[in-house]
């Protein structure tokens, strides 16, 4: 049959807040009011045959006979553990293993290592006693996948979760079913996090979004970095999370009338033309949308690209190209295309394996519409991604497009190793580079011989060089870019063809990691610097000890340590290079030195709290910031136990009540309060999650006034401002503390920094804003930020 019928419209989120259980015993409920050892029993084993069938092609009796090992190990290391939720331990790995299988398509040997892997980190069983029972490679996958066990030295500054991924990553970089087993892992707790405390669900799904949904998204694993990003949002930001899934059940026939109206003409077609295909409309994640709402400052109904239509031939493989093609073809002559928003990744697919046709068309209603063509193998890789590629070159069957794909992840893995072999990383440094490129539109570059290579978008001269070799981009001092000179920090575009310029006496600078974008760059400028910032400190601890010869003083270590926290410095390393560059002067060194001579600083401190003594602060403790009083008006308590403790408010969210908050304990500046949904709180919660408090909103009736930011645009007219601040000051009482408009070829746009009590306050002020004639949009100013 050449045409298959468009289905009805297939929402994905059957009740709000919660999605499809992953197998049967997801549905299980948390509050059993008694344990059954008979039908947990009986359920164990529905789940373990649910997961056989999962691994249909796997019918080599050496295989089953592996895993049925692998489960039987599993189920006896586990017996006496359970989940959060009460049910038996046993049902998470035999989920993830299901995962592993149906979901991303991979082999027995990577089922059993799902079965198996939190048995090392959980039990009392050895990554030796794996080697043993199921050989070298299962052996070196589960170590890639066991957690670390040392608890890092908080003083360090370094994240044991950011460590964490930095072990996956070196293990991966030999065997890539590590991360992928790893997301399997991920996915099915974020899958059933309900259980957990507030704080927890915050951390991991900050974690998922900061690291793992960007690392499906680079493996081409596109189903299961959607549901990533959706099941975090849904725990960081649940009111809007719920909001945005009811307003797409509520239009989901209205859409999928749309739909079918507009691919009528293109089946007709189709039809005509005798195409073998599938047509279906595919609505836009939770997660996108939200983001696109905030990005454009627009509210749910004015997101016009919520949906796209994707376009499935049924093609051999010579004829793929063409038919794509002649699909684009059919398409644009029923809907005139945007020039400026077509993508080919057919002729060029992404380092990721993808391939697909992207058009974007105007509707008879006027609504731009996306159109993604692509044939049946695409969409099995852009769903699948790497896997799909390993099961197409096992048939023969697309093996070149398979082989190029394999190439592309090996140049990738390259680049991880070399980031991970550079001395002295420090984690958080680490995962920030990396990430970098993982969701990176891509562009093609070209040699002077010809040699395509791939960067990200946004990529410079200086990232090319880099691309071609480490020592090119050190010596790097500007690129001939298709036979004309540019800086350093030009950005290329694909087709691009460039010609690096390099001399001797070029050295790495730090103002270069200000422009360049890819990992590798950033990772050996780095490198460099630290290497040329060793030397400085060399030259400046000389320089230091022979002044402290001459005034007869011992520079021991505790000397030191004092120096570099009264100059307010992070390391001894840093002051030896501010006395260096001579940017601390002696004279304060000497006065500082005089000033604790009959005793410590810390001794002075101790002796006025327990004296009550009131001596003049020091140019050191007057420099702190001032902190809230507690006792003054205080609005906010921390921790679990609800105390009341200093704080400040942090500048990159500026939080007012009724917003969802959490405290930060800061190095120097006490507690920080942000709002759970700043622009900082994916990085802090995934980085720094031990330094992260509980905080809420006291219930008190008498709030002071909070400062935040409003962004207003629209339509420029005589008396609009006198209107807005009207509204502002007389109609609503608002204290305005600054205001700023600026107008350009009648399009204005307004900075306001009101005074509100908190975020009912400041609703009710943009509520009665976009009543005025004139004003097209209105956002909280750091949510635009965001």
């Amino acid at each position: 049959m050449r045409f298959q019928k468009l289905p009805i419209y297939d929402f994905p989120f059957p009740t709000v807040g919660s999605f499809t259980p992953v197998s049967t015993f997801e549905s299980m409920s948390d509050k059993m009011p008694e344990i059954d050892p008979e039908k947990e029993k009986q359920d164990i084993l529905k789940a373990y045959k649910k997961l056989l069938r999962s691994t249909k092609r796997h019918e080599a009796k050496g295989d089953l006979k592996m895993i049925r090992k692998a489960f039987d190990v599993a189920l006896d290391a586990h017996k006496d553990m359970r989940r959060k939720s009460g049910e038996p331990y046993i049902y998470h790995p035999i989920a993830v293993a299901e995962i592993v299988t149906s979901e991303i398509g991979l082999g027995a040997k990577s089922i059993v290592c799902a079965l198996l892997h939190d048995t090392v980190e959980d039990t009392d069983l050895t990554i030796d006693d794996m080697r043993r029972m199921f050989g070298d490679k299962v052996a070196q996958i589960i170590d890639g996948l066991t957690k670390l066990s040392t608890v890092l030295d908080i003083q360090e500054d370094k994240s044991m979760q950011a460590e964490n991924f930095r072990k996956m990553l070196l293990t991966m970089s030999s065997d890539i079913r590590v991360i992928l087993i790893k997301l399997a892992d991920r996915l099915h707790n974020m899958r059933t996090m309900d259980s957990m405390r507030r704080d927890k669900q915050l951390k991991i799904a900050s974690e998922t979004m900061y690291i793992y949904a960007p690392l499906a998204h680079r493996l081409g694993l596109y189903a299961i970095k959607t549901e990533l990003e959706d099941l975090s949002f849904k725990y960081i930001e649940p009111e809007l999370y719920e909001e945005i899934v009811n307003k797409l059940r509520d239009t989901a026939r209205q859409r999928n009338r749309f739909i079918n109206k507009f691919s009528f003409p293109i089946i007709n077609s189709l039809n005509d033309a005798g195409v073998d295909y599938e047509i279906k409309g595919r609505t836009k994640s939770v997660y996108s949308i939200a983001r696109k709402m905030k990005t454009q400052g627009v509210p749910f109904e004015e997101v016009y690209d919520i949906f796209a239509i994707r376009l499935i031939l049924n093609s051999k493989m010579e004829n793929e190209k063409s038919d794509t093609w002649k699909a684009y073809s059919i398409v644009t002559d029923h809907y005139v295309p945007n020039p400026g928003r077509f993508r080919d990744w057919v002729s060029k697919p992404k380092s990721n394996g993808y391939e697909s046709l992207h058009t974007t068309v105007m509707s008879e209603t006027g609504k731009w519409v996306e159109v993604q063509i692509r044939t049946r193998r695409m969409d099995d890789v852009a769903e699948k991604g790497l896997a799909a590629h390993w099961k197409y070159k096992e048939s023969n069957k697309g093996e070149a497009q398979a082989q190029s794909t394999e190439n592309s992840f090996d140049d990738w893995l390259n680049q991880i190793r070399e980031l991970l072999e550079s001395p002295d990383p420090n984690a958080i440094d680490f995962i920030d580079d990396f990430k970098l490129n993982l969701f990176a539109e891509e562009i093609f570059v070209f040699t002077p011989t010809g040699e395509v290579r791939t960067l990200p978008a946004d990529a410079t001269s200086l990232d090319f060089a880099f691309e071609i070799h480490t020592e090119v981009g050190m010596r790097c001092i500007g690129a001939k870019v298709n036979g004309k000179l540019y800086p350093l920090s030009h950005n290329l575009k694909s087709g691009d063809q460039v010609e690096v310029l390099t001399s001797n006496k070029q050295k790495p600078k730090e103002d270069w990691l200000a422009f360049v974008v890819t990992a590798k760059a950033k990772s050996k400028i780095k490198q460099a610097l630290k290497e040329e910032s060793r030397k400085i400190a060399a030259d400046g601890k000389e320089i230091l000890e022979r002044k402290f010869k001459q005034w007869k003083v011992t520079l021991d270590r505790e000397i030191i340590d004092k120096l570099h926290k009264h100059f307010r410095l992070q390391t001894s390393q840093d002051l030896f290079i501010k006395v260096a560059k001579k940017s601390i002067d002696f004279k304060d060194i000497k006065e500082y030195l005089e000033s604790t001579k009959n005793a410590s600083k810390w001794y002075n401190v101790l002796r006025n709290k327990i004296t009550g003594a009131s001596d003049a602060p020091t140019k050191t403790e007057s420099a702190k910031p001032k902190l809230k009083d507690p006792e003054k008006g205080d609005t906010i308590v921390i921790g679990d136990a609800n105390q009341k403790m200093d704080y400040i408010m942090a500048k990159c969210c500026s939080p007012i009540p009724g917003d969802d908050i959490f405290g930060f304990v800061t190095i120097g500046e006490g507690i920080k309060i942000h709002r759970t949904n700043c622009p900082n709180a994916i990085n802090i919660r995934s980085n720094y999650a031990y330094r992260v408090v509980p905080a809420s909103w006291a219930s008190k009736e008498d709030h002071k006034a909070f400062v935040t930011g409003i962004l207003i645009t629209g339509i420029d007219d005589v008396g609009l401002v006198n209107s807005i601040t009207n509204v502002i000051s007389r109609d609503l009482n608002v204290n305005m503390k600054s205001i700023a408009f600026e107008s350009n070829d009648g399009v204005f746009e307004g900075h306001i920094k009101v005074l509100v009590e908190g975020i009912h306050h400041l609703n009710n002020l943009i509520v009665n804003l976009k009543k005025v004639n004139g004003i097209k949009k209105i956002v909280r100013e750091d949510e635009y930020n965001n």
